[in-house]
């Protein structure tokens, strides 16, 4: 198993430390990785595990300008380039495979189509990021729009969707990842179909509880055929509401969903807490319970401090913490942890779009 170095009460802190997936819209014509790329995930290698940023898996599935894609050769072939980095650099990554659903713009569709959800709800304030006057990533340059009113997919559709994620699970290993991580949360997709204000269906992906599980668990099953359920991890948002995805019983329904993942066997899921100000609380007993019902590797993620890492290690919730910001401006973050060293802040105006500046350029320190 992939992770089994990941056991408690064994490694520090330090040894512990994932980067989470973070668009950083720099993707090349075609969506394809650039070198640029490469040598930003290869700058941030001693991580115990990269998550690459999200990566379309079809053009259908692309909700921002500038993201990559993991869909044709050419994009296979630059991601070629960023594993290489990685892992001449000591590292390991998985590649974060990612659709969208009804958080797209027809612009970014195939022949500007509507794009595709659960239902046909369009959520309103829920704004994608796209380039209107095509002026490419090293402008930096676009506009956040309202995202467009989507279509409900059809029964006959999903399973070609189905096998988009297995494909893009066999086109990861070809590009050289060690595993991959599927987007289920923060609104996109997979979400949109587990979530009950999100997912109005009536037919057998709808309804119960048991029936909007469904998509999530054909999906992880698919991509386990493919590539070995061993390299398999999955990003859930169980309390969150971001991009209008709302559950009216997210601890029942989340809970559910571990014990879906758990009998298939994958090798981690990855709970994204809210990280706003003001965000709320996951409570400990749903951390508890978390942990009972999944026997495999828990990473959290969300806004967490070295103190909030060691509890969650301690307490036995999380057997690995993502920091996400503090790698963006942090290469080191790892080392910087280790000796107390003080940290760089991230330029925020540079976080989506541009060249080297605000993305290769932080300082390193120097043992």
């Amino acid at each position: 198993m992939l992770f089994d170095n990941y056991s408690l009460n064994t490694l520090a802190l330090t040894n512990r430390i994932v980067m989470p997936p973070m668009t950083r819209s720099r993707a090349g014509a075609g969506d394809v990785a650039t070198d640029m790329m490469a040598d930003y995930y290869a700058q941030r290698a001693s991580a115990g595990l990269i998550i690459s940023e999200g990566t379309q898996i079809s053009q259908q599935g692309q909700g921002y300008a500038w993201t990559p894609g993991i869909y044709s050769d050419a994009q296979i072939a630059g991601w070629k380039k960023v594993t290489d980095a990685v892992h001449r650099a000591g590292g390991k990554i998985f590649a974060q495979l990612w659709h969208v659903g009804r958080v797209s713009h027809t612009v970014l569709q195939p022949g500007n189509a509507a794009p595709v959800s659960s239902s046909a709800i369009q959520a309103e304030g829920v704004k994608v990021f796209v380039d209107v006057e095509g002026r490419g990533p090293e402008n930096g340059v676009g506009d956040m729009v309202q995202h467009s009113m989507p279509r409900a997919l059809t029964v006959e559709e999903i399973p070609a969707i189905v096998n988009d994620y297995a494909q893009a699970a066999r086109n990861a290993m070809a590009a050289g990842f060690d595993g991959i991580e599927l987007h289920g949360a923060n609104g996109y997709l997979i979400n949109q179909f587990i979530d009950s204000q999100s997912n109005l269906r009536d037919d057998e992906y709808g309804g119960s509880l048991q029936n909007r599980l469904r998509f999530m668990k054909e999906v992880v099953e698919a991509v386990s055929a493919a590539i070995g359920k061993e390299r398999v991890g999955i990003r859930l948002a169980p309390l969150t509401t971001l991009m209008g995805s709302r559950d009216d019983t997210p601890e029942a329904t989340y809970l559910a969903a571990a014990s879906v993942l758990n009998e298939i066997g994958i090798a981690y899921i990855h709970i994204a807490e809210a990280d706003w100000d003001d965000a709320p609380v996951m409570p400990a007993a749903f951390k508890e319970a978390l942990r009972i019902i999944f026997h495999g590797t828990l990473i959290y993620s969300g806004k967490y401090t070295p103190e909030r890492a060691e509890e969650a290690l301690a307490k036995g919730w999380a057997d690995l913490i993502g920091f996400g910001r503090p790698f963006i401006a942090n290469p080191d973050l790892p080392y910087r942890l280790q000796h107390n060293l003080p940290l760089n802040e991230p330029i925020r105006e540079k976080f989506f779009g541009g060249g080297a500046e605000g993305y290769l350029d932080y300082p390193l320190q120097r043992a």
